[in-house]
Protein backbone atom coordinates (compact mmCIF):
# COMPACT_ATOMS: atom_id res chain seq x y z
CA UNK A 1 0.00 0.00 0.00
CA UNK A 2 1.04 3.42 -0.69
CA UNK A 3 1.64 6.62 1.55
CA UNK A 4 -1.22 8.16 0.73
CA UNK A 5 -3.29 4.95 1.08
CA UNK A 6 -2.07 4.39 4.14
CA UNK A 7 -2.82 7.93 5.12
CA UNK A 8 -6.31 7.76 3.47
CA UNK A 9 -7.16 4.77 5.37
CA UNK A 10 -5.65 6.27 8.87
CA UNK A 11 -7.69 8.90 8.78
CA UNK A 12 -11.00 7.77 7.43
CA UNK A 13 -13.64 6.63 9.49
CA UNK A 14 -14.21 3.38 10.97
CA UNK A 15 -17.38 3.04 9.37
CA UNK A 16 -15.82 4.00 5.84
CA UNK A 17 -12.69 1.58 6.72
CA UNK A 18 -14.55 -2.02 7.21
CA UNK A 19 -17.22 -0.40 4.08
CA UNK A 20 -13.93 -0.14 1.92
CA UNK A 21 -12.89 -3.93 3.32
CA UNK A 22 -16.03 -5.47 2.88
CA UNK A 23 -16.17 -4.43 -0.67
CA UNK A 24 -12.76 -5.74 -1.18
CA UNK A 25 -13.46 -8.94 -0.10
CA UNK A 26 -17.01 -8.74 -2.16
CA UNK A 27 -15.20 -7.63 -4.72
CA UNK A 28 -12.25 -10.77 -4.22
CA UNK A 29 -15.26 -13.35 -3.82
CA UNK A 30 -17.49 -12.52 -6.48
CA UNK A 31 -14.78 -12.32 -8.84
CA UNK A 32 -13.41 -15.68 -8.10
CA UNK A 33 -16.55 -17.29 -7.81
CA UNK A 34 -17.42 -16.07 -11.31
CA UNK A 35 -13.91 -17.34 -12.81
CA UNK A 36 -14.75 -20.62 -10.98
CA UNK A 37 -17.64 -20.51 -12.75
CA UNK A 38 -16.89 -19.89 -16.24
CA UNK A 39 -13.93 -22.45 -15.49
CA UNK A 40 -16.54 -25.25 -14.51
CA UNK A 41 -19.23 -24.56 -16.97
CA UNK A 42 -16.37 -24.35 -19.89
CA UNK A 43 -14.78 -27.56 -18.31
CA UNK A 44 -18.75 -29.18 -18.48
CA UNK A 45 -19.51 -28.32 -21.81
CA UNK A 46 -16.80 -29.74 -23.49
CA UNK A 47 -16.96 -33.04 -21.27
CA UNK A 48 -20.34 -33.19 -22.95
CA UNK A 49 -19.16 -32.46 -25.84
CA UNK A 50 -16.83 -35.53 -25.71
CA UNK A 51 -19.70 -37.50 -24.55
CA UNK A 52 -21.23 -36.82 -27.80
CA UNK A 53 -18.36 -37.03 -30.01
CA UNK A 54 -17.66 -40.44 -28.69
CA UNK A 55 -21.11 -41.79 -28.53
CA UNK A 56 -21.33 -40.80 -32.45
CA UNK A 57 -18.17 -42.75 -32.80
CA UNK A 58 -19.34 -45.58 -31.42
CA UNK A 59 -22.47 -45.96 -33.65
CA UNK A 60 -20.12 -45.38 -36.45
CA UNK A 61 -18.10 -48.03 -36.33
CA UNK A 62 -20.97 -49.95 -34.96
CA UNK A 63 -22.79 -49.84 -38.15
CA UNK A 64 -19.31 -50.15 -39.67
CA UNK A 65 -18.97 -53.17 -38.60
CA UNK A 66 -22.62 -54.71 -39.57
CA UNK A 67 -23.41 -52.82 -42.78
CA UNK A 68 -21.68 -52.19 -45.93
CA UNK A 69 -19.67 -49.05 -46.15
CA UNK A 70 -20.47 -46.54 -48.10
CA UNK A 71 -18.54 -43.44 -49.53
CA UNK A 72 -20.71 -41.18 -47.35
CA UNK A 73 -21.70 -41.70 -44.28
CA UNK A 74 -25.29 -39.95 -42.97
CA UNK A 75 -25.37 -37.73 -40.21
CA UNK A 76 -28.73 -36.05 -38.24
CA UNK A 77 -26.95 -32.83 -37.42
CA UNK A 78 -27.01 -30.88 -40.25
CA UNK A 79 -23.45 -30.67 -41.00
CA UNK A 80 -22.60 -29.49 -37.42
CA UNK A 81 -20.54 -32.85 -36.86
CA UNK A 82 -17.56 -34.11 -39.17
CA UNK A 83 -17.36 -38.17 -39.82
CA UNK A 84 -14.03 -40.00 -41.02
CA UNK A 85 -13.26 -43.84 -41.53
CA UNK A 86 -9.75 -44.07 -42.12
CA UNK A 87 -7.79 -47.63 -42.87
CA UNK A 88 -4.76 -48.61 -41.22
CA UNK A 89 -2.68 -47.18 -44.48
CA UNK A 90 -4.12 -43.67 -43.50
CA UNK A 91 -6.68 -43.73 -46.84
CA UNK A 92 -10.29 -42.11 -46.18
CA UNK A 93 -12.87 -44.58 -46.60
CA UNK A 94 -15.91 -42.91 -46.07
CA UNK A 95 -17.01 -39.76 -44.34
CA UNK A 96 -19.61 -37.23 -43.91
CA UNK A 97 -21.49 -35.18 -46.33
CA UNK A 98 -19.90 -31.95 -45.04
CA UNK A 99 -16.42 -33.96 -45.65
CA UNK A 100 -17.03 -35.19 -48.97
CA UNK A 101 -13.89 -35.83 -51.03
CA UNK A 102 -11.55 -33.68 -48.52
CA UNK A 103 -8.27 -35.56 -47.44
CA UNK A 104 -7.72 -36.79 -44.23
CA UNK A 105 -8.44 -34.40 -41.61
CA UNK A 106 -7.52 -36.19 -38.48
CA UNK A 107 -4.32 -37.88 -37.45
CA UNK A 108 -4.07 -39.21 -33.83
CA UNK A 109 -3.94 -42.73 -33.40
CA UNK A 110 -7.46 -44.64 -32.06
CA UNK A 111 -8.26 -44.95 -28.81
CA UNK A 112 -8.24 -48.31 -27.42
CA UNK A 113 -9.02 -48.02 -23.91
CA UNK A 114 -12.71 -48.13 -22.32
CA UNK A 115 -13.47 -44.83 -22.53
CA UNK A 116 -11.36 -42.98 -25.57
CA UNK A 117 -9.21 -39.56 -24.80
CA UNK A 118 -11.04 -36.68 -26.41
CA UNK A 119 -8.36 -34.06 -28.37
CA UNK A 120 -9.05 -30.78 -29.44
CA UNK A 121 -8.25 -29.67 -33.30
CA UNK A 122 -8.71 -27.05 -35.60
CA UNK A 123 -8.72 -26.46 -39.50
CA UNK A 124 -11.22 -29.33 -40.15
CA UNK A 125 -12.09 -28.28 -43.42
CA UNK A 126 -16.41 -27.89 -43.19
CA UNK A 127 -17.98 -25.25 -44.80
CA UNK A 128 -17.61 -21.61 -43.09
CA UNK A 129 -16.99 -22.64 -39.32
CA UNK A 130 -14.15 -21.96 -37.14
CA UNK A 131 -12.91 -22.34 -33.48
CA UNK A 132 -12.00 -25.60 -32.62
CA UNK A 133 -13.44 -28.91 -32.26
CA UNK A 134 -13.07 -31.66 -30.13
CA UNK A 135 -12.70 -35.31 -31.72
CA UNK A 136 -12.74 -38.63 -30.75
CA UNK A 137 -11.47 -41.36 -32.79
CA UNK A 138 -12.26 -45.60 -32.02
CA UNK A 139 -10.97 -48.74 -33.57
CA UNK A 140 -13.27 -50.36 -36.19
CA UNK A 141 -13.88 -52.89 -38.96
CA UNK A 142 -12.44 -56.03 -39.80
CA UNK A 143 -9.44 -57.02 -36.85
CA UNK A 144 -9.89 -53.38 -35.71
CA UNK A 145 -7.63 -51.73 -38.33
CA UNK A 146 -9.98 -49.08 -39.51
CA UNK A 147 -10.25 -46.21 -37.14
CA UNK A 148 -13.44 -43.76 -36.97
CA UNK A 149 -13.20 -40.82 -36.39
CA UNK A 150 -16.19 -38.03 -35.28
CA UNK A 151 -15.15 -34.74 -34.46
CA UNK A 152 -18.48 -31.67 -32.63
CA UNK A 153 -17.57 -27.85 -33.04
CA UNK A 154 -17.00 -26.28 -29.76
CA UNK A 155 -17.47 -22.79 -31.27
CA UNK A 156 -21.31 -22.91 -29.74
CA UNK A 157 -19.70 -23.67 -26.19
CA UNK A 158 -16.83 -20.86 -26.74
CA UNK A 159 -20.04 -18.35 -27.65
CA UNK A 160 -21.81 -18.61 -24.97
CA UNK A 161 -18.88 -19.05 -22.38
CA UNK A 162 -17.96 -15.83 -24.39
CA UNK A 163 -21.17 -13.96 -23.39
CA UNK A 164 -21.29 -15.55 -19.79
CA UNK A 165 -17.88 -13.87 -19.32
CA UNK A 166 -19.21 -10.56 -20.89
CA UNK A 167 -22.73 -10.70 -18.19
CA UNK A 168 -20.42 -11.46 -15.47
CA UNK A 169 -18.48 -8.52 -16.01
CA UNK A 170 -20.87 -6.29 -16.40
CA UNK A 171 -23.36 -7.72 -13.47
CA UNK A 172 -20.52 -8.31 -11.13
CA UNK A 173 -19.77 -4.36 -10.59
CA UNK A 174 -23.12 -3.90 -10.36
CA UNK A 175 -23.44 -6.81 -7.30
CA UNK A 176 -20.58 -4.92 -5.63
CA UNK A 177 -21.99 -1.81 -5.68
CA UNK A 178 -25.07 -3.08 -4.44
CA UNK A 179 -23.23 -5.24 -1.66
CA UNK A 180 -21.58 -2.19 -0.50
CA UNK A 181 -24.05 -0.45 0.12
CA UNK A 182 -25.49 -2.78 1.91
CA UNK A 183 -22.65 -3.34 3.67
CA UNK A 184 -22.50 1.02 4.24
CA UNK A 185 -25.98 0.77 5.42
CA UNK A 186 -25.37 -2.51 7.92
CA UNK A 187 -22.61 -1.05 9.58
CA UNK A 188 -24.01 2.31 10.09
CA UNK A 189 -26.81 0.57 11.67
CA UNK A 190 -24.08 -1.44 13.69
CA UNK A 191 -22.14 1.64 14.97
CA UNK A 192 -25.14 3.56 15.75
CA UNK A 193 -25.07 2.90 19.65
CA UNK A 194 -21.02 4.19 19.13
CA UNK A 195 -22.14 7.11 17.35
CA UNK A 196 -24.81 7.80 20.44
CA UNK A 197 -22.41 6.63 22.98
CA UNK A 198 -19.23 9.42 21.58
CA UNK A 199 -21.98 11.79 21.01
CA UNK A 200 -23.07 11.70 24.85
CA UNK A 201 -19.49 11.63 25.72
CA UNK A 202 -18.68 14.73 23.90
CA UNK A 203 -21.67 16.68 25.59
CA UNK A 204 -20.15 15.65 29.27
CA UNK A 205 -18.19 18.50 30.16
CA UNK A 206 -15.89 18.98 32.87
CA UNK A 207 -17.93 21.01 34.96
CA UNK A 208 -20.86 18.79 34.97
CA UNK A 209 -19.31 14.97 34.81
CA UNK A 210 -22.75 14.04 37.35
CA UNK A 211 -24.35 12.84 33.67
CA UNK A 212 -23.55 8.63 32.46
CA UNK A 213 -24.28 7.41 29.09
CA UNK A 214 -26.94 5.16 28.04
CA UNK A 215 -26.39 1.20 28.68
CA UNK A 216 -27.44 -0.34 25.46
CA UNK A 217 -30.08 -3.12 26.98
CA UNK A 218 -27.60 -6.22 25.04
CA UNK A 219 -25.10 -7.51 26.68
CA UNK A 220 -22.43 -7.41 23.93
CA UNK A 221 -19.25 -5.62 24.02
CA UNK A 222 -21.21 -1.98 23.71
CA UNK A 223 -22.61 -2.77 26.53
CA UNK A 224 -19.37 -3.33 29.04
CA UNK A 225 -17.91 -0.32 26.70
CA UNK A 226 -20.45 1.98 28.19
CA UNK A 227 -20.81 0.66 31.60
CA UNK A 228 -17.21 0.84 31.94
CA UNK A 229 -17.46 4.34 30.47
CA UNK A 230 -19.90 5.38 33.24
CA UNK A 231 -17.81 3.54 35.87
CA UNK A 232 -14.40 6.10 34.77
CA UNK A 233 -16.86 9.40 34.58
CA UNK A 234 -17.97 7.72 38.30
CA UNK A 235 -14.42 7.88 39.54
CA UNK A 236 -13.25 11.19 38.03
CA UNK A 237 -16.23 13.02 39.34
CA UNK A 238 -15.69 12.01 42.60
CA UNK A 239 -11.82 12.71 42.04
CA UNK A 240 -13.17 16.44 40.68
CA UNK A 241 -15.58 16.80 43.24
CA UNK A 242 -12.72 16.00 46.16
CA UNK A 243 -10.11 18.78 44.09
CA UNK A 244 -12.67 21.43 43.52
CA UNK A 245 -14.18 20.78 47.41
CA UNK A 246 -10.54 21.48 48.91
CA UNK A 247 -9.84 24.67 46.63
CA UNK A 248 -12.57 25.81 47.74
CA UNK A 249 -12.44 25.44 51.88
CA UNK A 250 -8.68 26.58 51.44
CA UNK A 251 -9.32 29.78 49.82
CA UNK A 252 -12.32 30.00 51.73
CA UNK A 253 -10.31 29.72 55.17
CA UNK A 254 -7.43 31.95 53.60
CA UNK A 255 -9.56 34.72 53.31
CA UNK A 256 -9.27 35.59 57.07
CA UNK A 257 -6.15 35.11 57.89
CA UNK A 258 -5.32 37.59 54.45
CA UNK A 259 -7.49 40.00 55.67
CA UNK A 260 -6.22 40.58 58.88
CA UNK A 261 -2.82 40.31 57.16
CA UNK A 262 -3.66 43.24 54.69
CA UNK A 263 -5.26 45.41 57.46
CA UNK A 264 -1.85 45.05 59.97
CA UNK A 265 0.13 45.33 57.19
CA UNK A 266 -1.69 48.90 56.02
CA UNK A 267 -1.31 49.72 59.82
CA UNK A 268 2.43 49.32 59.51
CA UNK A 269 2.74 50.90 56.12
CA UNK A 270 0.88 53.97 57.97
CA UNK A 271 3.00 54.06 61.18
CA UNK A 272 6.05 52.66 59.89
CA UNK A 273 9.26 54.38 61.59
CA UNK A 274 11.46 54.42 58.85
CA UNK A 275 11.11 54.84 55.10
CA UNK A 276 12.73 51.52 54.73
CA UNK A 277 10.05 49.72 56.83
CA UNK A 278 7.19 51.50 55.21
CA UNK A 279 8.46 50.89 51.48
CA UNK A 280 9.10 46.85 53.02
CA UNK A 281 5.22 47.15 54.57
CA UNK A 282 3.84 48.56 51.25
CA UNK A 283 5.36 45.93 49.12
CA UNK A 284 4.42 43.21 50.98
CA UNK A 285 0.85 45.13 51.56
CA UNK A 286 0.74 44.48 47.57
CA UNK A 287 1.55 41.02 47.52
CA UNK A 288 -0.87 40.34 49.92
CA UNK A 289 -3.32 42.01 47.90
CA UNK A 290 -2.49 39.94 45.02
CA UNK A 291 -2.11 37.03 47.30
CA UNK A 292 -6.37 37.93 48.55
CA UNK A 293 -7.20 38.59 44.64
CA UNK A 294 -5.93 35.29 43.36
CA UNK A 295 -7.69 33.39 46.23
CA UNK A 296 -10.60 35.79 45.59
CA UNK A 297 -10.49 33.93 41.88
CA UNK A 298 -10.08 30.38 43.30
CA UNK A 299 -13.27 30.53 45.12
CA UNK A 300 -14.75 32.02 42.30
CA UNK A 301 -14.13 29.37 39.80
CA UNK A 302 -14.40 26.54 42.16
CA UNK A 303 -18.12 28.17 42.56
CA UNK A 304 -18.67 28.09 38.92
CA UNK A 305 -17.16 24.51 38.45
CA UNK A 306 -20.02 23.58 40.81
CA UNK A 307 -22.48 24.74 37.91
CA UNK A 308 -24.37 27.32 40.52
CA UNK A 309 -27.58 28.66 39.56
CA UNK A 310 -27.59 32.06 38.16
CA UNK A 311 -29.83 34.67 39.98
CA UNK A 312 -31.27 35.52 35.88
CA UNK A 313 -33.17 38.65 35.87
CA UNK A 314 -33.40 41.90 33.22
CA UNK A 315 -29.83 43.90 33.34
CA UNK A 316 -28.48 46.74 32.09
CA UNK A 317 -25.19 45.94 30.57
CA UNK A 318 -24.63 49.67 30.13
CA UNK A 319 -24.88 50.65 33.63
CA UNK A 320 -22.66 47.57 35.17
CA UNK A 321 -19.84 48.84 32.27
CA UNK A 322 -20.26 52.78 33.79
CA UNK A 323 -20.02 51.77 37.95
CA UNK A 324 -16.92 49.20 36.84
CA UNK A 325 -15.14 52.07 34.62
CA UNK A 326 -15.63 54.67 37.50
CA UNK A 327 -14.46 52.18 40.02
CA UNK A 328 -11.58 51.32 37.67
CA UNK A 329 -9.95 54.70 37.07
CA UNK A 330 -9.25 55.93 40.68
CA UNK A 331 -6.55 52.86 40.20
CA UNK A 332 -4.54 53.82 37.19
CA UNK A 333 -3.35 56.49 35.53
CA UNK A 334 -4.46 55.44 31.96
CA UNK A 335 -7.21 56.93 29.88
CA UNK A 336 -10.05 54.50 30.17
CA UNK A 337 -12.70 55.89 27.26
CA UNK A 338 -16.38 54.35 27.48
CA UNK A 339 -17.92 57.11 24.61
CA UNK A 340 -18.56 54.13 22.54
CA UNK A 341 -21.05 52.79 25.04
CA UNK A 342 -24.35 52.15 23.91
CA UNK A 343 -27.83 50.76 25.63
CA UNK A 344 -27.80 47.38 25.87
CA UNK A 345 -30.33 45.10 28.06
CA UNK A 346 -29.32 41.26 28.91
CA UNK A 347 -31.36 38.73 30.88
CA UNK A 348 -28.40 37.33 33.24
CA UNK A 349 -27.10 37.61 36.57
CA UNK A 350 -26.38 41.30 37.85
CA UNK A 351 -23.19 40.44 39.71
CA UNK A 352 -21.55 37.89 37.85
CA UNK A 353 -21.68 40.18 34.87
CA UNK A 354 -20.03 43.30 36.85
CA UNK A 355 -17.31 40.53 37.33
CA UNK A 356 -17.05 39.84 33.67
CA UNK A 357 -16.51 43.80 32.82
CA UNK A 358 -14.02 44.31 36.27
CA UNK A 359 -11.69 41.23 35.04
CA UNK A 360 -11.66 42.58 31.50
CA UNK A 361 -11.17 45.89 32.51
CA UNK A 362 -8.09 44.65 34.75
CA UNK A 363 -6.66 43.02 31.91
CA UNK A 364 -7.33 45.74 29.82
CA UNK A 365 -5.10 48.20 32.45
CA UNK A 366 -2.67 45.53 33.37
CA UNK A 367 -0.82 45.24 29.68
CA UNK A 368 -2.65 48.71 28.13
CA UNK A 369 0.66 51.45 27.31
CA UNK A 370 -1.63 54.49 27.02
CA UNK A 371 -5.52 53.89 27.12
CA UNK A 372 -8.33 51.79 27.18
CA UNK A 373 -11.40 51.57 25.31
CA UNK A 374 -14.98 50.22 26.31
CA UNK A 375 -17.68 49.89 23.97
CA UNK A 376 -21.10 48.37 24.02
CA UNK A 377 -23.80 47.94 21.56
CA UNK A 378 -26.80 46.01 20.76
CA UNK A 379 -27.82 44.95 16.98
CA UNK A 380 -29.58 41.82 16.24
CA UNK A 381 -30.32 40.05 19.41
CA UNK A 382 -27.00 40.44 20.70
CA UNK A 383 -25.42 42.50 23.08
CA UNK A 384 -21.28 43.09 21.86
CA UNK A 385 -18.91 44.16 24.58
CA UNK A 386 -15.50 44.90 23.65
CA UNK A 387 -12.75 46.53 25.95
CA UNK A 388 -9.39 47.27 24.07
CA UNK A 389 -6.06 47.92 24.55
CA UNK A 390 -2.89 49.51 23.32
CA UNK A 391 -0.74 46.96 24.78
CA UNK A 392 1.21 43.97 22.66
CA UNK A 393 -1.09 42.33 22.18
CA UNK A 394 -2.37 38.52 21.74
CA UNK A 395 -0.99 36.44 18.94
CA UNK A 396 -3.22 34.70 17.21
CA UNK A 397 -1.87 31.30 18.22
CA UNK A 398 -2.27 32.26 21.77
CA UNK A 399 -5.81 33.35 21.37
CA UNK A 400 -7.85 30.53 22.90
CA UNK A 401 -5.53 28.99 25.48
CA UNK A 402 -5.62 32.82 27.14
CA UNK A 403 -8.93 31.58 28.75
CA UNK A 404 -7.22 28.96 30.08
CA UNK A 405 -6.67 28.59 33.95
CA UNK A 406 -3.34 30.03 35.07
CA UNK A 407 -2.32 31.15 31.42
CA UNK A 408 -0.11 33.19 31.34
CA UNK A 409 1.85 34.46 28.02
CA UNK A 410 5.08 35.29 27.43
CA UNK A 411 7.26 38.51 27.36
CA UNK A 412 5.03 41.79 28.81
CA UNK A 413 1.73 39.36 29.65
CA UNK A 414 4.01 37.57 32.65
CA UNK A 415 3.87 36.84 35.83
CA UNK A 416 5.59 40.03 37.16
CA UNK A 417 2.25 42.68 36.07
CA UNK A 418 0.54 41.00 38.82
CA UNK A 419 -1.92 38.66 36.90
CA UNK A 420 -2.81 35.50 38.08
CA UNK A 421 -4.09 33.57 34.70
CA UNK A 422 -7.24 33.51 36.54
CA UNK A 423 -8.90 36.85 35.22
CA UNK A 424 -9.84 35.27 31.40
CA UNK A 425 -10.63 32.46 32.78
CA UNK A 426 -13.70 33.13 35.20
CA UNK A 427 -14.78 35.49 31.84
CA UNK A 428 -15.01 32.53 29.49
CA UNK A 429 -16.57 30.66 32.17
CA UNK A 430 -18.97 33.10 33.40
CA UNK A 431 -20.15 34.27 29.58
CA UNK A 432 -20.50 30.39 28.88
CA UNK A 433 -23.25 30.51 31.69
CA UNK A 434 -25.16 33.01 30.10
CA UNK A 435 -24.84 31.54 26.46
CA UNK A 436 -22.36 33.89 25.45
CA UNK A 437 -18.83 33.67 23.72
CA UNK A 438 -15.65 35.41 23.86
CA UNK A 439 -13.13 36.15 21.39
CA UNK A 440 -10.36 38.16 20.81
CA UNK A 441 -9.07 40.11 18.28
CA UNK A 442 -6.35 42.60 17.38
CA UNK A 443 -6.59 46.52 17.77
CA UNK A 444 -3.61 47.30 16.11
CA UNK A 445 -2.16 47.92 18.45
CA UNK A 446 -3.30 45.88 21.26
CA UNK A 447 -5.92 43.35 21.94
CA UNK A 448 -9.72 43.78 21.37
CA UNK A 449 -12.08 41.29 24.12
CA UNK A 450 -15.11 40.90 23.05
CA UNK A 451 -18.33 39.47 24.58
CA UNK A 452 -21.31 38.57 23.06
CA UNK A 453 -24.44 37.84 25.11
CA UNK A 454 -27.78 37.32 23.90
CA UNK A 455 -30.31 39.86 24.85
CA UNK A 456 -33.31 37.41 24.36
CA UNK A 457 -34.02 35.41 27.74
CA UNK A 458 -32.60 31.71 26.51
CA UNK A 459 -35.46 29.12 26.83
CA UNK A 460 -32.97 26.65 28.40
CA UNK A 461 -31.84 29.39 31.38
CA UNK A 462 -30.44 27.83 34.87
CA UNK A 463 -32.88 28.43 37.80
CA UNK A 464 -33.12 31.44 39.19
CA UNK A 465 -31.75 31.88 42.83
CA UNK A 466 -33.04 33.56 45.45
CA UNK A 467 -32.77 37.57 45.17
CA UNK A 468 -30.96 37.15 48.85
CA UNK A 469 -28.21 35.11 48.00
CA UNK A 470 -25.95 36.61 45.17
CA UNK A 471 -23.28 34.71 43.17
CA UNK A 472 -20.50 36.21 45.13
CA UNK A 473 -22.02 34.07 48.54
CA UNK A 474 -23.08 31.24 46.90
CA UNK A 475 -21.31 28.08 48.72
Amino acid sequence: MSARGRSWWAHGSLRLRLTAAAAVVIAAGLAAAAALLVVWLHASLVRDLDTTALQRAEVVAADADTTQLTSEIPVSDHGEVAVQIVDGHGRVLAGSGNLRGRPRAFFFPASRSASPRAHTVHDIPVGNAKGGWRAVGVPAGPSGTWTVYVAVPTAGVEQGLHRLTVGLSTGTPVVVALLTAVAWLLTGRALRPVEAMRAQTAEISASDLSRRLDVPPTKDALARLARTLNDLLARLDTATRRQRRFVADAAHELRNPLSTLRARLDVTARHARSPQEQALARSLLQETERLARLVDDLLQLARLDDRPRLRLAPVDLDEIVFAEVRQARPRTPLVIDQHAVGAARVHGDEDALARVVRNLLDNAVRYARTRVEVGLHATDGTARLVVADDGPGIPEADRERVFDRFTRLDDARSRETGGSGLGLAIVRDVVTAHHGRTLVEDNHPGARLIVLLPTDSPTDSPAVLPADRPMEDRP
